[in-house]
């Protein structure tokens, strides 16, 4: 009987220890809104708030930040503030906004992508405390950083503390890609010289730009960063337990920010279809000159990692050859931890080129496309190293030599 209790015993607490460890790797991330609420809104208790938010800014039963700070006891939430696409979500990409009132709350809300992209002193009259809670998805070119950066400058200019609540990067904490910004190409799209994936969250990338002096004049603002609670560099969004809200219209799904990097620069061209005006949007490449088969067997010849590319045909509804019959892939992630995600529409255009030489994508009558996608990319070396040889391997030194010394340097705002 002894022997069988010796013997039974530590299998039984191998057995309790795995699925300790099974529980705790599944359990869900909390959000920097749901950490707030857990220390009953200390941080912001007899304050007058400004709250930065949208659509995504959530907690895991999809109830509102506004929502909830506007009910929180203690908190006295007076004014909000959009970016692109609205507090509430309710404008198009690009389509400019104006102040009103919200319409639950009555709350006063202003347009941070109007008349003005950055808040003014009456805009932040009567407030004590900025908080930001905004779901990013990773990547440079998305606006919502710029907003951040910008409301940081703002909040230091009226000496008023600076609160964000952090959220999980989408594509992880880990890949970095692309080149730095260069001067010269700073815009809205590429606000700080960060690589075009610059795998920080947001809180992170608050405290890089605020401590290395990024901001206008090197001025810093009081910052404080509500953590996460179970976010791990290696998770994308997917593993994270936490609902997925569109941060666009264009970035429905938990998936979307994998596909956004590997097509939207070259969509910046407008001039192949990259499923934006159809129900794919960013996992597409195609125009009515190519042949499915032949680019999708070209590029899958190539044996890159974690991605397989299906020959597609359709008619976008709207946008880039908009109600005309297109050709091209479909890009599957396989093993989206280890695709190349940037450089993925690089090899696309590289051997749509093998194929049909005479159709350069690059030669534009509307010098502005081209002007967008070098702020995209930060730099003109991309397009103009590219397009001498049209082979990926002629930028791949500009588009990863800035990384490692970013890399070290990040890691000092690193908080998980």
């Amino acid at each position: 009987m002894k022997l069988r209790f010796w013997i039974i015993c530590p299998v039984l607490v191998f057995i309790i220890l795995l699925f300790q460890i099974i529980n705790l790797s599944s359990q869900p991330v909390e959000t920097g809104l749901e950490m707030l609420v857990k220390t009953d809104f200390e941080i912001l208790k007899g304050k007058r708030v400004g709250l930065i938010t949208n659509p995504t800014g959530v907690d895991r039963n999809l109830r509102s930040a506004v929502d909830i700070l506007y009910n929180a006891p203690g908190v006295k939430l007076t004014a909000l503030y959009g970016p692109e696409h609205g507090v509430r979500g309710e404008f198009t990409a690009g389509e400019i906004i104006g102040s009103a009132k919200d319409q639950v709350t009555g709350i006063p809300v202003y347009s941070l992508y109007g008349e003005t992209r950055k808040p003014t002193r009456e805009m932040l009259e009567g407030i004590d405390i900025l908080v930001y809670d905004i779901q990013d998805i990773g990547s440079r070119s998305y606006t919502y950083i710029s907003t951040l950066g910008l409301a940081m400058e703002a909040a230091a200019e009226n000496n008023i503390p600076f609160v964000v609540l952090d959220r999980p990067n989408p594509l992880g904490g880990i890949r970095i890609e692309g080149p730095l910004v260069e001067p010269g190409f700073v815009s809205f799209v590429s606000q700080y010289p960060v690589p075009y994936i610059h795998g920080f969250t947001v809180g992170e990338l608050a405290r890089f730009l605020n401590e290395e002096g990024l901001l206008k004049n090197g001025i810093r603002c009081k910052l404080e960063v509500i953590k996460m609670n179970g976010w791990k560099r290696d998770m994308i969004f997917e593993e994270t337990g936490l609902p997925w809200i569109p941060s666009s219209p264009h970035i429905p799904h938990a998936q979307s920010p994998l596909f956004y990097p590997a097509t939207g620069i070259i969509g910046e061209l407008y001039v192949v279809s990259i499923g934006v005006g159809y129900t794919l949007p960013f996992q597409l490449f195609a125009a009515e000159w190519i042949d499915a088969g032949s680019l999708a067997k070209n590029l899958n010849s190539l044996s890159l990692p974690g991605v397989i590319f299906r020959p597609v045909h359709y008619k976008p509804y709207y946008s880039v050859s908009q109600g005309k019959m297109v050709h091209g892939v479909q890009i599957h992630l396989t093993d989206p931890k280890n695709a190349p995600l940037t450089l993925l529409q690089f090899y696309m255009l590289q051997e749509a080129h093998k194929l049909w030489p005479e159709k350069d994508v690059f030669n534009l009558n509307d010098p502005s496309r081209l002007d967008m996608f070098d702020k995209v990319c930060g730099t003109d070396k991309i397009r103009i190293e590219f397009t001498k040889t049209w082979q990926v391997k002629s930028i791949l030194d500009l588009w990863t030599r800035d990384i490692p010394a970013f890399r070290k340097k990040a890691e000092r705002y690193m908080l998980y």
